[in-house]
């Protein structure tokens, strides 16, 4: 019994390096956005329309990500985007035209969503036992947090020491080189390891799924999309996990904010924003842990009416307050974000979803849920033409806080419509019983 979990252990862990691997590349401007500029001599509205289409990519890859991920075994559909998105690193760091760079991240866009989003989470969702499907999904998105800080520190450490304190471009073409270098070689070493470890046979994966799997590998079954589609806790999740989304989005304009409004200087704000991405590890796997325990529900919910505080918090507050003030809601934000980042994808378990159509409904909850990776820019744009560059981040953060609130009633109805249909299912079998 122990050997079986130790390999259920080892194949979790091995997933969570392929999740917290793959998108740091992609994501690279995160941290290098102005040398990337320089180096590949593009404009900043260039680079946003390359993130623009790249968004486009990943929602038209969602759903279909599922359709494929019940007909093609999970783990060979996960050894290709890495293997794909690590060696198209490899062409990007020679840095490309401009036309060749599009070319590359919609590469990325289609093999880190269309072949790898829903088979990741369809293997976390059957490596999990019923009881530890909290923990597993937070230790999932904590775990990923923590494999993309530690490549982050490394990259900066490689960065920094490569360009020293020449600044001339060709020192910054070399650096960021040997960045993406370190990155790519992540994901090709992560890819095999995923190929030879990663098992799909009944010590990770149940045994009944198996023949299951076998039946799926045909042509499209209307009938299982009406069984989704019909599926109302698959609405329900998809519209917490949409409202949640657009609250972690908060994340990614904390450090201008502190900058542009509260006047916090550069070396500062990088700490700062440094210190909430090491939360993601700890929010993540503290939350499915106290899911399990509480409720995932009502833990979620908690993490969610907190971060809706601290956001109102953060966006009302005169900014003559003490920098510590905004410096701890923000470290607090980002704890809960995380928390409740890795919490909505472990609700996945209560939506009665049979095996066979699991990968097409996380395809279709995923399509629902991540819409905000198109709308929140089109959302700021407004906020901040309106409001101007201040007032934009605080109505902003008080947008956030609003979806966060509408999670929270989701939630609530979700719950009460898992208790329900439990209560019915109990009904029937005692019917059952006494006619038996």
């Amino acid at each position: 019994m122990a050997e079986k979990n130790y390999s259920r252990y080892f194949q979790f862990f091995l997933i969570i390096l392929a999740a917290g691997s793959i998108f740091p590349l992609i994501y690279l401007k995160t941290n290098y956005q102005e040398t990337i500029l320089e180096v590949y001599g593009i404009s900043l509205k260039q680079l946003n329309g390359i993130f623009s289409v790249l968004g486009v990519a990943y929602l038209v890859g969602y759903s279909p990500s599922g359709w494929l991920a019940d007909r093609f075994s999970a783990k060979k559909l996960l050894f290709i985007s890495l293997l794909i998105c690590g060696l198209t690193g490899l062409w990007f760091a020679q840095v490309p035209s401009y036309s060749m760079v599009l070319v590359i991240f919609g590469i990325w866009g289609f093999f880190s969503v269309f072949t790898f989003w829903a088979a990741h989470l369809k293997l976390v969702k059957l490596i999990a036992k019923k009881e530890e499907e909290g923990r597993f999904f937070g230790a999932l998105d904590g775990g990923r947090g923590l494999v993309e800080a530690i490549l982050a520190s490394i990259a900066l450490f490689i960065f920094t020491n490569v360009l020293g304190d020449n600044t001339a471009l060709a020192h910054k073409k070399e650096a960021l080189q040997f960045v993406v270098y370190m990155y790519s070689t992540a994901l090709i070493v992560v890819s095999v390891l995923i190929l030879i470890f990663v098992k799909e046979d009944k010590t990770s994966i149940k045994k009944e799924f198996i023949s299951k799997a076998a039946e799926t590998r045909k042509k499209v079954n209307m009938k299982d999309f009406k069984q989704i589609f019909s599926n109302k806790f698959i609405w329900l999740l998809g519209g917490i996990i949409f409202m949640s989304y657009i609250v972690t989005w908060s994340v990614y304009y904390q450090g201008g904010f502190l900058q542009t409004n509260i006047k916090i200087d550069a070396a500062t704000v990088g700490e700062i924003t440094v210190l909430m991405l090491w939360m993601r590890p700890i929010g993540g796997v503290l939350g499915g842990f106290l899911g399990d325990k509480f409720g995932r529900s009502n833990i979620l919910m908690i993490a969610l009416g907190l971060a809706a505080t601290f956001l109102i918090a953060i966006s009302t507050a005169p900014i003559t307050m003490p920098h510590m003030y905004f410096k701890i809601q923000v470290v607090m934000v980002g704890l809960m974000i995380y928390t409740v980042r890795g919490l909505y994808w472990s609700l996945l378990g209560e939506c009665k979803i049979d095996e066979k159509v699991l990968g097409l409904a996380i395809g279709v909850v995923s399509f629902i849920g991540y819409l905000p990776d198109i709308l929140m820019p089109l959302v700021n744009i407004e906020l901040f033409k309106t409001l101007g560059p201040n007032g934009g981040y605080n109505g902003y953060f008080i947008f956030c806080a609003c979806a966060a609130i509408l999670a929270i009633f989701m939630t609530l109805v979700f719950r009460k419509s898992v208790k329900k249909v439990v209560k019915n299912s109990l009904k029937t079998d005692e019917l059952i019983a006494k006619k038996a």
